[in-house]
């Protein structure tokens, strides 16, 4: 009896899900994408045909020939064909690929959306196919075309003109960023400054102050000789307790990570870049051996969403009940998404079992998995906690007219904080004193203390991806391959962590910047993402978008191929 046939991306993914199914089935994998847009066709080498509506000129890449070649063979050897692959627009597209290579209706075709590799998540699936979605198909191929004009015509034109690498749609975008924040960097001038630091002795303890202005922020002085004067007052007068206030504050915790917040998170605290996180993010999602056969450990990584399972919110609740009791059992974190983001259907980035902890990871996985596995994890559990709950102590002292602050925090419930560990960065600090009006307060260990004033800080990865995610600047699928791809082309170089851009990134920007200002900003890419999304919800059409986007762009590149004075790099 001919089997039924599952075709997905990913050969990993393949072997956990192939266990789900059982016999009655074989899953195979394409191994990501089987056609691309042509390369070096001799009548077209963009592989778009821009005369005739855009249309695309498609081949099936030479390392795939074998591969399609067996997939045709399994689909004639099977009594239906279900296509499985990745639950995003860059995964539907390849479905849409398949269909039309293995000669597969796309009316009919059963496609298979699951956001994790579990056995309910796969049986769900297969019980509740849909058909290809050709929204998310022609937003993903009309994103391929857009790359793929400014990519290859931008990059040639640079490469004749000052030895650049490459450009892109978003690369550049992203590029300019950086240099930008380093010309403000650069054109930034320190001031020096003093200031007042040290103790107050309250009923003879020592209590860390700041002198304050009438805004609540510390002064700073121009001179040495005017904290000496503070010093000299302080010590020679009498100092009075204001003011001591005593306020409950809370600390909610966070939704479960999306991508943007995964790699920054796993940047800051992992010391991991984005590439290495999305492989060890990718390896966590197909399948991984903890003691019964593979299991998929985490939902989807390429989200845009916080969302959570009912399901899954009521097993996180009786887990935080089990293990904390239930003063610590808090609410699900529930936001709205304002723009119509088709990766806002998705769940957020969550474990798939809580059962599986991460010590079971640990003892059965790598060191890297475990640990970002245990982030994962801890986000996801204390996202439901309540808040950690403190007491924030301010006294305030006068002494002639100036105003010195102390402030401490005493933890009083510590809430969500319990889960996150070492993961937390939160210290509180509570005063020493017990204060009370009647203290008796002096002056204690006072020195000035000089710095200088601080310009902006150059772009971490985690800052970089923060800015991507809130300018709307490629998607989550794109943030880790557009960071690995500037580093790669030499534009930037990362020191201590800070991204810095090179003489050759610096002057592809300023040509960038002369020629193509108008479609190379971050508002234009952002509405061009927009555009995309209204393409996948059927709200504009393929041809309109790129219709306007190519008269700018045409106009724009025939100025350039002229103006651009050639420069060695």
């Amino acid at each position: 009896m001919a089997k039924k046939l599952v075709i997905l991306e990913s050969p990993s993914k393949a072997k956990t899900v192939q266990k789900y199914l059982g016999s009655d089935y074989r899953v195979v994998a394409s191994v990501g994408h089987i056609r691309d847009l042509a390369v070096g066709n001799v009548t077209n080498t963009l592989g778009v045909d821009i005369a005739n509506d855009f249309a695309p000129i498609y081949e099936i890449s030479p390392s795939k020939k074998k591969t399609v070649a067996s997939l045709k063979k399994y689909v004639e050897d099977s009594s239906e064909v279900y296509l499985a692959t990745d639950p995003d627009r860059e995964g539907e597209a390849i479905a849409w690929h398949l269909s039309e290579v293995l000669n597969l209706d796309v009316n009919t075709t059963k496609r298979l959306e699951f956001h994790e590799v579990t056995y309910h998540a796969i049986q769900d699936a297969i019980n509740n196919p849909r058909v290809i979605d050709m929204g998310l198909v022609s937003s993903q191929e009309t994103r391929r075309i857009l790359d793929r004009i400014i990519g290859f015509r931008l990059s040639q034109l640079l490469q004749r003109k000052i030895g650049s690498k490459s450009a892109g749609r978003v690369q550049s975008v992203v590029l300019k960023l950086i240099v930008d924040k380093q010309k403000e960097i650069d054109a930034y001038v320190e001031e020096q400054y003093y200031r007042l630091t040290g103790t107050l002795k309250v009923d003879n303890v020592e209590v860390p102050i700041a002198l304050i202005d009438e805004n609540n922020k510390e002064i700073h002085f121009k001179t040495l000789e005017e904290v000496e004067k503070v010093i000299e007052d302080l010590k020679n007068n009498e100092i009075k307790i204001n003011s001591i206030t005593k306020e409950i504050k809370s600390r909610a915790s966070k939704p479960v990570y999306t991508t943007s917040t995964l790699l920054q998170d796993a940047s800051t605290l992992l010391r991991f870049d984005s590439k290495k996180t999305m492989k060890i993010a990718q390896s966590l999602y197909e399948g991984l051996d903890v003691g019964e056969g593979e299991v998929g450990l985490i939902t989807y990584m390429r989200t845009d969403s916080v969302r959570v399972s009912p399901a899954f919110i009521n097993k996180t609740k009786k887990i935080i009940e089990e293990k904390y009791s239930e003063d610590y059992v808090g609410i699900a974190k529930v936001f709205n998404n304002s723009k119509n983001n088709v990766q806002d259907a998705h769940e957020g980035i969550r474990p798939t079992d809580l059962a599986i902890t991460p010590e079971m990871v640990e003892a059965k996985a790598s060191k890297e998995q475990a640990k970002l596995y245990r982030l994962i994890y801890s986000r996801a559990v204390s996202s439901m906690m309540k808040d950690e709950l403190y007491e924030h102590e301010e006294i305030r002292f006068t002494c002639l007219n100036y105003t010195l602050l102390a402030t401490g925090d005493t933890r009083v419930f510590d809430g969500f904080s319990k889960e996150l560990g070492k993961f937390d960065k939160i210290e509180r600090v509570p005063l020493k004193c017990k204060a009370t009006y009647l203290s008796k307060v002096s002056a204690g260990k006072l020195a000035s203390k000089d710095g200088k004033t601080k310009g902006p800080s150059a772009y971490t990865e985690a800052s970089l991806i923060d800015v991507m995610k809130k300018e709307g600047i490629g998607r989550p699928s794109t943030y880790a391959s557009t960071l690995d791809l500037i580093k790669a082309r030499e534009y930037v170089e990362v020191i201590k962590t800070y991204y810095k851009p090179t003489k050759q990134g610096e002057l592809t920007v300023e040509k960038l910047d002369e020629s193509f200002a108008d479609i190379i900003n971050v508002a234009y890419t952002a509405h061009m993402e927009d555009k995309l999304d209204e393409i996948a919800l059927g709200k504009c059409t393929r041809s309109d978008a790129l219709t306007d986007f190519y008269k700018t762009f045409d106009e724009l590149y025939s100025k350039a191929k002229v103006e651009m004075i050639k420069q060695d790099p």
